[in-house]
């Protein structure tokens, strides 16, 4: 049998860490991940999906990946089920990240990047100009 999700959307918030009793790190965050298509209104719909990341994904998270940012997620669909206080059933399905990738750079690097392209060295023959080497088909 075959568990496999692959996502590629933006952080709603900044992950939340959090340590297990046993001191094991846990980060959850929400991926908006846009549909392919768009609705019969010509709106594209999003989805807001839950992830989790255990160890050092979830030390990841918490340390590089910030609201908004771009980021894929590989991991496997779970299903989780609880009693509520008051005796009801509930349920939630999440992610859990076998693999984080963050696609776009952080704004803090964005901020640093230089915002002109470097100038390009200059040619000696552009186009239109005159060269040294002889022009094989001139003679013919």
């Amino acid at each position: 049998m075959l568990n496999r999700v692959i996502l590629i959307g933006r952080l709603t918030a900044d992950p939340d860490l959090r340590y297990t009793g046993s001191g094991v790190p846990v980060a959850n965050f929400r991926l908006a991940v846009d549909r392919s298509f768009k609705s019969a209104s010509g709106e594209r719909q999003t989805d807001f999906i839950n992830i989790v990341a255990w160890r050092q994904r979830a030390e990841f998270a918490a340390n590089y990946l910030t609201k908004g940012r771009l980021v894929a997620v590989d991991g496997k669909l779970q299903i989780r089920e609880w009693t509520t206080q008051d005796g009801q059933r509930r349920q939630t399905a999440e992610v859990v990240a076998d693999e984080l990738r963050g696609l776009d750079r952080r704004r803090e690097e964005a901020a640093e990047a230089p915002t002109e392209e470097p100038e390009s060295p200059e040619t000696e023959n552009e186009v239109g100009e005159e060269s040294d080497v002889p022009d094989p088909w001139q003679n013919e």
